[in-house]
């Protein structure tokens, strides 16, 4: 009897490991470490990415072509809206993560934000097709001239546009960190496994974004702009039936109790301001009382500190803040300095879907004598540069810098930011140097003055910039996506994500501001502005050097601030 006992508590031993605490499956049951989450259930979401960033870049990589074609707008007014609207692309992750982290749950919120992106999609590809109907008829009727869209098929077309941008709001920060919660950090395997997620998932991403530029451009360029803008929208549809296949495998995390995250930290900040004139001796004196050992963080922000007495200096009151919570807003104000030093590289990295395109569109793209190149595909070369790359990044060198650092990531999350950032500039400068060859080419064979003549110079002279960005992605978007992630709150993770994003958003905001600004003091009678629609008369060469400046100023702000950074408490680097 004795042995079949101990037969039976053997048994169920194995059992009581396999349960992973803090998470419950789509029924709000305890899950099994063996049947649930890991690389299976990351597999279904990592798929859903791979579609939205296929539908994403789809519409994104070509949109300036758009709107400097079919649209009649000039290279500067286009670039304006392809940033604007990538901006707004970026910030709208903030209002989704929000209502992901405190309402709705990451995943009714991919669901919802899925069904926003692919109505979106399916009103910009109607807008499409009416303006290819619309514009046949025009041509006959006015002996083949060509005439600008009507007002109405503009709004349309900019309303479906930022639908869009609303959807991604919603999927993109929730979608990753999603993903992420399928992997425990309690076990240490499926801890490894996580880091390396971060890594995979930019290659998928990746991968989806250069059959995008390859096959949807393409697509737009030469046969249908309504066809080219229905295919992710058909794809989308297809994700989300994907997405929802694997719900009985995914792992949700169980929501405390506890107040909102966002009121504890934001009740710090109020407790600290209504504690401004406490004296720092009566905060030393309360942490000593409640146990808090003297640490590298309790010096940092001290000001917060004083969010642990009550408004008359006591811990009596209710409404005193907790060291925890204290640390948790800490952690946010931490992450303000690195965010602000690498809007510049988000303003560089806004450039390889605008300007970079329109210079491969004077150049000569064939590569065989029928066979052109559509220009917004040169952007394949970041993702394959990135899909080439990360493998090498993480068999290769993560292992050889593991053995000489002893950290898990071979290198921390803030070296591998400035390592990309110091890319980004170097290829800032050779974007600056190609270009320069390009106008001197243009003056060689009496081209300045014919804006539509192909400059006789290969379009693979912007290799080499495409490239190094793309190595540089590896190193900054994926070291920015995982810092993000892991040094919030557990519960704001959605919210870090948005964070990141919020990066590109803003700095896509400064591009366009950047652009507006140097066209009104750099246009004017008979001059021509660095973004001349004649690129043969423009400067854009002047506009990279300007941002290679503005990287390397950045990149000394940066180093600072990281060599300062206290890293949250959680052993992370």
């Amino acid at each position: 009897m004795d042995i079949a006992t101990a037969a039976i508590s053997d048994a169920e031993v194995p059992l009581l490991n396999d349960v992973v605490e803090g998470s419950v499956d789509f029924k709000d049951r305890p899950v099994s470490r063996s049947k649930s989450g890991g690389w299976r259930s990351a597999s279904f979401i990592i798929g859903v990415e791979v579609a939205e960033r296929f539908a994403y870049y789809g519409i994104s990589s070509n949109l300036i072509s758009y709107l400097t074609g079919p649209l009649g707008q000039s290279t500067a007014t286009a670039a304006e809206n392809v940033n604007l609207w990538s901006g707004t692309a970026s910030l709208l992750p903030l209002l989704g993560a929000f209502l992901a982290d405190s309402f709705l749950g990451r995943y009714r919120m991919i669901i919802a934000a899925s069904v926003l992106y692919i109505l979106g999609l399916g009103c910009l590809t109607l807008s499409a097709l009416v303006y290819s109907l619309g514009s046949s008829d025009c041509e006959n009727a006015a002996n083949n001239t060509s005439c600008s869209p009507p007002r109405l098929q503009i709004i349309v077309f900019f309303f479906s546009l930022y639908i869009v941008a609303l959807g991604q709001g919603g999927h993109k920060p929730c979608v990753q960190a999603f993903g992420a919660d399928q992997f425990d950090e309690q076990d240490p395997e499926e801890c490894k496994a996580k880091s390396s997620f971060f890594n995979w998932w930019y290659f998928s991403f990746c991968a989806g974004v250069l059959v995008a530029l390859s096959v949807l451009n393409y697509i737009q360029d030469n046969l249908s702009w309504g066809l080219g803008f229905g295919i992710p929208c058909i794809v989308m549809c297809l994700a989300l039936i994907v997405f929802l296949l694997g719900s009985f495998t995914y792992r949700f995390r169980v929501n405390s109790d506890e107040i909102s995250p966002f009121l504890r930290i934001g009740h710090v900040f109020v407790r600290a301001a209504k504690n401004w004139h406490t004296n720092p001796s009566a905060i030393s004196m309360e942490a000593e009382a409640q146990g808090v050992l003297p640490y590298e963080g309790f010096e940092q922000y001290k000001f917060l500190n004083k969010a642990l007495l009550g408004s008359k200096g006591s811990n009596q009151d209710s409404k005193v803040c907790s060291i925890t919570d204290i640390e948790e807003a800490k952690a946010v104000l931490r992450l303000v300095p690195i965010w602000a030093t690498c809007l510049i590289y988000a303003v560089v990295f806004s450039q390889s879907s605008t300007l970079f395109t329109k210079q491969g569109v004077t150049m000569d793209r064939h590569i065989t004598s029928t066979f052109q190149i559509p220009p917004a595909s040169l952007q394949s070369l970041i993702s394959l540069s990135i899909v080439l790359f990360i493998p090498i990044y993480d068999r290769i060198l993560v292992p050889i810098a593991r053995s000489v650092s002893r950290k898990p990531s071979g290198i921390s999350m803030l070296q591998r930011i400035g390592s990309g950032i110091f890319l980004s500039l170097l290829s800032m400068v050779i974007a600056a140097l190609v270009e320069r060859k390009r106008l001197a080419t243009a003056v060689e064979h009496g081209l300045v003055d014919d804006p539509k003549a192909v400059v006789p110079m290969s379009v693979w002279w912007l290799a080499p910039q495409y490239l190094l960005f793309g190595i540089s992605d590896v190193f900054t978007m994926v070291g920015l996506q995982e810092f993000f992630y892991d040094q919030v709150p557990t519960e704001l993770r959605s919210i870090g994500l948005a964070l990141y994003l919020s990066i590109f958003g803003v700095g896509s905001f400064i591009s366009s501001f950047l652009i507006s600004v140097i066209e009104k003091y750099t246009s004017g009678p008979g001059k021509d502005s660095w973004f001349s629609d004649n690129l043969n008369r423009a400067h854009i060469d002047y506009f990279y050097w300007l941002l290679a400046g503005f990287s390397a100023v950045a990149f000394i702000a940066y180093v600072y601030f990281a060599k300062s950074y206290i890293y949250n408490r959680k052993g992370n680097v």
